[in-house]
This record gives structure tokens, sequence and C-alpha cells, in this order.
């Protein structure tokens, strides 16, 4: 470990962000996120580890990190820094795996839900999430902060269940 390094190590706050592990030319070769950053960042530096993440830390020569506000946008930032930068040790979301997104409806009352399947449909769509339960802890947040659609048109009139718990606008009612 240089001493670049060393003093940036240093420096790293207790906060959720992301980390960008560069090599000697640098280039970007490693993204990351982190719930706290300074424990995350200094364990590829300490203690033993697998073969891969060997190969990865031999090759760190530098590193930037990227504060934010909570692990969500830390998780949505790191997706599209891997997406950006196609670092050579992120494998994960490169490969040929369908990955969740969450599709706002283009309906005349739109719903928030999880798919696989990004269609021409004027459809809101955002992800892809690296897991499904990522992509339901997002849905989960958004659900009880937008009270978009949740429910059916009702045969009978009556509100739904959500709209009863505030959570759903219950168009049909």
């Amino acid at each position: 470990m240089n001493e670049r390094i060393k003093n940036k190590l240093a420096l790293l706050p207790d906060q959720p962000g992301c980390y960008l592990m560069k090599d000697k030319n640098g280039t970007i070769i490693y993204v990351g996120k982190a719930k706290i950053l300074k424990n995350r960042v200094r364990s590829y530096f300490t203690g033993s580890h697998n073969t891969k993440t060997e190969r990865l830390v031999s090759e760190i020569e530098d590193f930037e990190y990227i504060v934010t506000e909570s692990n969500i946008e830390a998780l949505l930032l790191e997706i599209n820094l891997i997406k950006k930068n196609d670092p050579k040790y992120n494998i994960m979301l490169k490969d040929d795996k369908t990955y969740p997104f969450l599709k706002i409806t283009n309906e005349k009352y739109p719903r928030l839900v999880i798919t696989r399947k990004v269609l021409k449909d004027k459809a809101l769509y955002f992800g892809p999430y690296p897991d499904v339960g990522a992509a339901n802890e997002t849905k989960k947040i958004l659900d009880r902060l937008f009270p978009l659609r949740k429910c059916k048109p009702s045969q009978t009139k009556e509100p739904c269940l959500y709209y009863h718990l505030g959570q759903c606008l219950c168009p049909y009612y």
C-alpha cells in the first residue's frame, strides 16, 4: 500500500457512498458501495482475501469516493458508475442475466412495479438493480413516500385497503 492510499484511508468518512479503485494508469478497475465508507474501503487493505480480491488489491494505486445521503442512493450510484466506467473487476452487472428494474406504468392511474423486461411502452424505468432484494427495498420505500395506485378497478366502488392506510389514491373510489 502506497503513502497516498494510507493518507486517504485516514480521511474516509463514517457515511454511505461509493468508492472507485484505480490502477497505476488512473483507470477505474472496480466500483463498490458501502454503508460506511471508512470500514469498507479499509477492509481491502487489511486481513486475508480470496484470490480475486487479492488480485484487485495488488493493482490498486489510488481510489476516490463519493459520499451519498443513503444506502439506496449509493446503490443507484454504484450501478450507474459501473455502467459508465465498465471496470474490469465488476462482472456482476456485465453478464447476460436479466436484472430487475422499477417501472412506473403508463396507465391513466400509474402503478409502481418490479420487472425484468424493459419494453417500449412509454413507462418510466429505473435500474437495473443488482438483485431483486434491492429492487424490493427501493419499491417499499417509494410505496410509503408516494401513494401511487396499488389496486385494481373495483366492482363494488369500495376503497382498497391501501387507501385506508394512506398508501393509495384509489382512483376507482
